[in-house]
């Protein structure tokens, strides 16, 4: 892998090094913990009928697919960040990675059976396909590629397979390059980036708006798709702006906790959502009403159990052993422990 790419520092003999791990990047928890949130209000009711069509449309107009390109590009961002830890911990660095995608992939099909629509699964696929043999390829080779990808899915259809591996790609692309370890220093560039999203964006439905035809709307086109994609560009990028104003500690404090502990929340909350529909017996799948009240009160449950969670603890459980697994190494769990070890 190019020098770029692979920080050329000692690498330890034994196992694994010490689990010190590297300074978080707030600005990406707050950013999948209102990704999380978007995902529960748009599933819920699919979640409570088991993956079957509903007699009204999930939570009104709220599109689940334009949660799941925010995630797919957090997870490739994600996976880079561990592969630079485990180039300067172990000697192969791959391994380690491989390990965690086989682990996501037991946990996915684990949760395919109380959830069809999850998509652990995909993300577990694509990775060992796509992102684990990304990283023997240069980082402008990732770049193009991660286009050619994003570009074939919005031609054939605006999602799937091809734009989850487009946008790991991406993610990659953007750590390797070095944005990711820039995103807190400045409020500029993603202010710069979000105008030049929105500008997009208004291009885009000017050309949809030429081009229509009125004969067919029911599927989505390449330009109502790449409208979506850019749009989501823009709100992330308006969120990372928010995040240099003095809403941040409001923010942070606000969708933190959720993202930091997203693996665990994303996972209990189909259990909740099974819960309160088959046990309490609430009409989720029938109500939009019931169904934005009960996600409303699964996100304040979650967010207070995992802002307690996280004072005594470094990390969610299931996180914690996800990474038990990737390391082949029990990491300490406890702050107490760990600020001790």
């Amino acid at each position: 892998m190019p020098r770029e790419d692979l920080p050329p520092q000692s690498r330890p003999k034994g196992p694994a090094a010490p689990f010190s791990g590297r300074s978080r990047i707030i600005a990406l928890d707050v950013l999948r913990g209102l990704t999380l949130c978007e995902i529960l209000l748009a599933n819920i009711q699919l979640i409570a009928n088991h993956g079957t069509a509903v007699v009204t449309k999930p939570m009104g107009d709220w599109d689940p697919w334009l949660g799941l390109p925010t995630f797919s590009l957090l997870f490739g961002i994600g996976f880079s960040l561990l592969l630079d830890s485990a180039a300067n911990r172990v000697p192969r660095p791959r391994l380690v990675l491989l390990r965690r995608l086989v682990t996501l992939l037991a946990i996915g099909l684990v949760h395919m059976l109380l959830w069809p629509g999850e998509i652990l699964t995909k993300y577990a696929i694509v990775g060992i396909l796509v992102l684990l043999p990304s990283t023997w390829l240069p980082r402008w080779a990732v770049t193009g590629l991660a286009a050619a990808l994003m570009s074939a899915a919005l031609i054939f259809g605006g999602g799937g397979p091809l734009l989850i591996a487009g946008l790991f790609l991406l993610g990659s692309a953007l750590v390797r390059y070095g944005v990711i370890e820039k995103i807190e220093r400045s409020g500029r560039g993603p202010l710069v980036l979000g105008l030049g999203f929105a500008a997009a964006v208004a291009c885009v439905l000017w050309v949809q708006a030429t081009i229509r035809t009125g004969t067919d709307t029911s599927q989505p086109s390449f330009t109502s798709s790449l409208a979506d994609l850019l749009l989501i560009g823009v709100y992330a990028c308006a969120l990372l702006v928010l995040l240099r104003t003095p809403l941040r500690p409001a923010l942070q404090a606000l969708f933190a906790p959720l993202g930091r502990m997203a693996l665990t929340n994303y996972l209990t909350a189909t259990l909740l959502v099974l819960a309160a529909s088959h046990l309490l017996g609430l009409p989720i799948g029938q109500s939009s009403q019931a169904a934005f009240l009960t996600a409303g009160a699964i996100l304040t449950a979650q967010w207070l159990v995992s802002t307690l969670w996280l004072r005594r603890y470094r990390q969610g459980p299931i996180e914690w052993l996800w990474r038990w697994a990737t390391w082949a190494h029990r990491p300490p769990l406890s702050r107490a422990r760990s600020l001790s070890d």
